[in-house]
């Protein structure tokens, strides 16, 4: 039973202030760990769509202008005033998201990384020159902002997707506005008071809470140049769609359904504590985590019994009290993640360890699910064919390399895959021919430092660009080539042929 004490309004962050317009919907925000209503989501429609757009042009047009230096010293105060919120930050992630608080630091401090980043903003931006490519004549390049950029973030990470995009596309002279999951509302408005106290125009970065309204609002807003989006394929498909077809530039990260292959030379011990951490970190709820383990016999049994055996050791319960896996992100959420279940035991998959059987330490209101392993998974199962984005782990059983690789080549997704191997050929053939976006060896969840670019293929990517890195420059900023000539005294003369290189 849901439960109100006095929650907490939260608005949209317009112009650098608290909205004060007319409010007209709402939603209720939860906390997960408790079931109770903690707070209350204005919702945006059309009018706070427009005046976000508005305030953001306004402020991209002075903020593009901005010397390299102001900006960099911008992005370095806000790296610091991140590091000193950074326990706020994770306290905000953990209440309204479920995530147990040192998995929201972490998240905190992966986020942190790009803001890092952003700060080398002076070199990311630098073009080339040509000097004489024809007789006086010399060539340079430039790359210059987009103006207003829209972020759309999903709940599972509130403070670290946001601080995939906006970083850059701030560092690179572009205005923000950033829609976050009206889950988990909270993390964004801190974001846009620390952005506040760096130093950041009002405007510059805008918080516009709401749902499909507010996100079709983004999309056909004419005044959006881009769109970030990072959630479920389906809707990934819709913005890509969408926002494409009204003339803007695009990257939409979609679903995955990860895949882990032990080769049977593999060390499983190693092999069995990362399926755990990759599988049941976040409850699952990571586009990154490993949902489905391929084990290539005759190490299968083995290997389940190593997993079984570390997943009694798991703790779930409130985030707060130092457990190791907290509840899911809502109430509907767990019922559909538990609906997986029953799913896999009616199509015929083992279930080694059931979830819906946990004591959590926690509230019993809360949105609890336990660690879940199923063994003799196979691809027709709904529990292996569908992002369940829970914690559920699926052992599917192979006999050979070839057919590990075939089956992760089926698969819709492609976002990541992980191989456990001790022979170097093998994972070096692995790392080239898997058709994915993201390869761990030896590493369960191979989400790439800043500098190198996020992002999967196949259907986890719609559009050209991932996420940070050089790509995420390249995303914010249009390239511009400038062709220069200064006339000598003593010109050529008219010529109305077709200019080439002399």
């Amino acid at each position: 039973m849901e439960t109100r004490d006095t929650p907490v309004r939260i608005t949209h962050v317009v112009d650098g202030k608290p909205w004060t317009g007319k409010v007209g919907r709402t939603a209720d925000v939860h906390e997960p760990a408790t079931g109770r209503v903690t707070g209350v989501v204005d919702l945006a429609g059309t009018v706070e769509v427009a005046a976000a757009v508005d305030a953001a042009a306004r402020a991209a047009r002075e903020w593009g202008e901005v010397s390299l230096a102001r900006r960099t010293r911008v992005l370095f105060a806000f790296r610091e005033a991140v590091v000193a919120h950074r326990e706020e930050l994770a306290a905000v992630v953990t209440a309204e998201h479920g995530k147990v608080l040192s998995d929201a630091a972490g998240e905190v401090q992966r986020g942190l990384e790009v803001v890092e980043f952003a700060c080398g903003l002076g070199h990311l931006l630098k073009g080339s020159h040509s000097e004489n490519v024809s007789t006086d004549v010399d060539v340079h390049s430039i790359r210059q902002p987009l103006g207003v950029t829209a972020v759309i973030a999903p709940f599972n990470f509130p403070v670290m997707v946001p601080l995939w995009f906006v970083p850059v596309a701030i560092a690179c002279g572009n205005a923000v506005v950033l829609k976050p999951s009206e889950k988990v509302p909270s993390a964004a408005n801190l974001l846009a008071r620390l952005w506040s106290d760096a130093g950041l125009p009002d405007g510059v970065f805008t918080v516009l809470h709401g749902d499909r309204e507010a996100v079709d609002g983004l999309l056909d807003h004419p005044g959006v140049a881009s769109v970030s989006f990072v959630g479920s394929t389906p809707v990934a498909r819709y913005v890509y769609g969408r926002a494409t077809a009204a003339g803007k530039r695009v990257q939409a990260l979609g679903g995955a359904k990860n895949h882990m292959v032990v080769l049977p030379d593999a060390d499983l011990d190693a092999a069995a504590d990362a399926a755990v951490s990759a599988g049941f970190g976040s409850a699952g709820q990571r586009c990154m985590a490993i949902s489905v383990v391929v084990a290539v016999d005759p190490v299968g049994d083995d290997l389940v019994e190593r997993i079984r055996d570390r997943m009694a050791g798991i703790r779930t319960g409130d985030g707060r009290r130092g457990c190791d896996m907290g509840p899911l992100v809502t109430r509907e959420h767990r019922d559909r993640v538990a609906g997986y279940v029953a799913a896999g035991v009616a199509a015929g998959a083992t279930l080694v360890v059931d979830g819906r059987d946990v004591v959590p330490d926690g509230s019993a209101g809360g949105f609890w699910l336990g660690p879940t392993l199923f063994d003799h998974v196979t691809p027709d199962m709904p529990v292996y064919a569908d992002e369940i984005f829970g914690p559920v782990l699926s052992v599917v059983r192979v006999a050979s390399y070839d057919e590990a690789l075939a089956l992760v080549e089926a698969g819709e997704y492609g976002n990541g895959a992980a191989v456990f191997t001790n022979d170097g050929g093998a994972a070096r053939r692995f790392a080239r021919d898997v058709q994915v976006g993201m390869v761990g060896v030896n590493v369960p969840v191979p989400v790439p430092v800043p500098y190198y670019s996020f992002g999967g293929w196949k259907a986890s990517l719609f559009g050209d660009s991932h996420a940070h890195g050089v790509e995420g420059v390249h995303f914010f900023t249009r390239g511009k080539v400038v062709t220069t000539r200064w006339v000598q005294p003593s010109h050529g003369g008219v010529s109305l042929g077709f200019p080439t290189p002399t």
